[in-house]
């Protein structure tokens, strides 16, 4: 489709099901709706980047949590890094999350001290370098039994007494009246308190496109929609045995291909692991072992008004011994997760019904207005890369620790698989150490100790700047920002932008809504934000739009489906005709009908 070009006006027609909706009568407006160019040349300049380079220090194959933590740090130290994404960055498992930064309650029961120690840290780190999209949340756990407050209070006591100086917050013991407090729409019937402790939640998308930017902008060159279609072996040195030498890569959108030479490859494709492991094989020898035992977590997601306020719910142990969390999260409620083993690991997997009906049995058991599957604005399913154990086991992948692991081959592919969100800077530091320690990359100090990296949009802007919104050890709210700008409990506007606000203000349609919050009435999509998506974030398409870079799919379907029109639109403009807006609007409608549908 081609671009309007300067001084044209064209109207989109209706979104489906919307009539005159608000996002019909936004279309481009007069010469502000010329785009710039500047998301073709931004791409265009990196993938001759690729071409051009003789080789490269290091080059890692996926674009979520983890292989974007191993590029920013490489980066950082000083080593050539070319990242490839097949797809979009964080369209796995690293945008599917529960939106939480933690230690590990669970872990912590389960004895992994080690593990919620290093979370912990971790969680620090986050909230430090992108306080925008990172901010400390206060929980509440519902006491209904006898022994419910002491003994979860103990266990919530030492998880804060573990943090150290890093805690956000006291433990403390609330009353039946406190708790309702806390939380308004708790059920009261058998409810004798609660306990309130502290973690914090993140815009996981976000903070991975913030990653991919941040390590493009100390020297890497982070590109999207570029696959990995083979592992090109040789003799790293006369007469030694075959290594892996380079990747073959191949943009799905032009269809070019080339060839990246380089001394150490990284397999950070999560939950995908095996599949490029299966390519560093002899012809006809049989694929490796897996490592991969993938586990499928569900989340739902309904209006704020089930759960008000700025306080998220916490079940440790329902009926069949698994975990709730209700979280307040960009003007919704967030309730889930589940924790199914399953033997494949589809790019769009589905709920399965016994899923969807427990996790809305188990809010109704904590909540005064039970919800129910026509309440649900979105479902989603994110795979977790759980280490599969040396021998099979029961089966029950809640029972698999979270831990990562990193395996070189023999011919020095280096994969990295398990962990989670929280720890990915931790994996980024422990794949870098093997590969030094194997002698694929040259010797340099670890940034561990040093100055802390901000992401950009970090520094100070509209929302929480860097050291606000933690709670300083007195846990009376101070994690929740109030007066210092909005928060991710709220719904989603400027300050999801940080120090970059600005830069999004003077675009063209910053005052152009595509999409408002239906409780609210706030504005949560902008043209502007479509076309800072597109030029300085690098979105490809209209679901990498509506998926992970304002979170609307994930937020509310069905309304991310009516506006797919009008963003394709701004795309073909920013884009250019190569863009082919119709397909892509097309796609994200179907993929709407699926998250909308449970």
């Amino acid at each position: 489709m081609n671009a309007p070009g300067p001084g044209t006006s064209v109207p989109p027609p209706p979104a489906e099901g919307e009539g005159t909706s608000e996002a019909a009568r936004c279309a481009p407006q007069g010469a502000d709706g010329a785009g710039s160019g500047l998301a073709a040349a931004r791409r265009a300049a990196a993938l001759q980047r690729l071409r051009a380079a003789a080789s490269w220090d290091l080059v890692v194959v996926g674009g979520g949590a983890t292989g974007l933590s191993v590029a920013l740090e490489a980066a950082a130290r000083g080593w050539s890094v070319a990242l490839l994404e097949a797809e979009d960055y964080a369209k796995g498992t690293s945008s599917r999350a529960t939106k939480l930064l933690h230690g590990g309650v669970r872990y912590l029961a389960q004895g992994d001290v080690g593990l919620v120690r290093e979370a912990l840290r971790e969680r620090a780190h986050w909230l430090e370098v992108a306080p925008h999209l990172a901010q400390p949340l206060a929980f509440v756990v519902p006491a209904r039994r006898g022994l419910d407050l002491p003994f979860y209070g103990a266990g919530l006591k030492a998880y804060e007494l573990l943090a150290g100086a890093r805690s956000l917050g006291r433990t403390q013991w609330l009353s039946a009246e406190a708790t309702r407090r806390a939380l308004p729409t708790v059920r009261s019937a058998g409810l004798s308190g609660g306990v309130r402790y502290w973690d914090a939640q993140f815009d996981d998308a976000r903070l991975a496109v913030a990653l991919a930017r941040t390590a493009a902008s100390l020297g890497a060159v982070v590109v999207n929609r570029v696959g990995v279609t083979g592992l090109e072996r040789g003799a790293a040195l006369a007469g030694g045995p075959d290594r892996v030498v380079g990747v073959r890569a191949r943009d799905t959108e032009t269809g070019e291909e080339w060839l990246l030479r380089t001394g150490c490859v990284v397999n950070a494709t999560g939950v995908w692991v095996d599949a490029l492991r299966a390519l560093d094989r002899e012809a006809g020898a049989p694929a490796p072992p897996p490592m991969v035992a993938p586990s499928q977590g569900v989340h739902l997601v309904v209006d704020r008004a089930f759960l008000p306020g700025h306080e998220a719910l916490l079940v440790p142990k329902t009926a069949d011994a698994r975990v709730l969390f209700a979280v307040p999260w960009l003007g919704k409620t967030v309730l889930g997760t589940t924790d199914t083993p399953r033997a494949d690991a589809p790019a769009e997997p589905l709920p399965l019904a016994e899923e969807v009906d427990f996790i809305l049995r188990e809010a109704a058991r904590h909540l005064e207005r039970a919800p129910t599957r026509a309440d649900v604005r979105s479902a989603w399913v994110g795979l977790r890369p759980l280490v599969r154990p040396a021998a099979a086991g029961s089966g029950q992948t809640k029972s698999i620790s979270r831990e990562h692991t990193v395996a070189v081959s023999a011919t020095g592919l280096v994969t990295v698989t398990g962990g989670k969100w929280t720890t990915a800077r931790a994996m980024a530091d422990d794949v870098l150490a093997q590969c030094q320690r194997h002698g694929l990359l040259s010797s340099r100090p670890a940034r561990r100790g040093a100055a802390p990296l901000p992401l950009l949009g970090a520094g100070p802007g509209p929302g929480p700047g860097p050291g606000q919104g933690q709670g300083q050890g007195q846990g009376q709210g101070q994690g929740q920002g109030q007066g210092q700008g909005r928060t991710l409990a709220d719904p989603p506007g400027e300050a999801m932008y940080g120090s970059e606000a600005a830069a999004l203000q003077a675009l063209p349609g910053a005052q152009r809504w595509l999409a408002r919050d239906a409780e609210t009435g706030q504005g949560v999509l902008s043209e502007a934000m479509v076309r800072f998506a597109a030029r300085e974030e690098m979105a490809r398409s209209v679901e990498d739009v509506l998926a992970r870079r304002s979170r609307l799919l994930f937020l509310d379907a069905a309304q991310a489906g009516a506006v797919a029109d009008a963003v394709a639109r701004l795309l073909a403009d920013e884009l250019g005709p190569a863009f082919d807006a119709a397909a892509s609007a097309q796609a994200l409608r179907a993929l709407a009908r699926q998250y909308a549908t449970v």
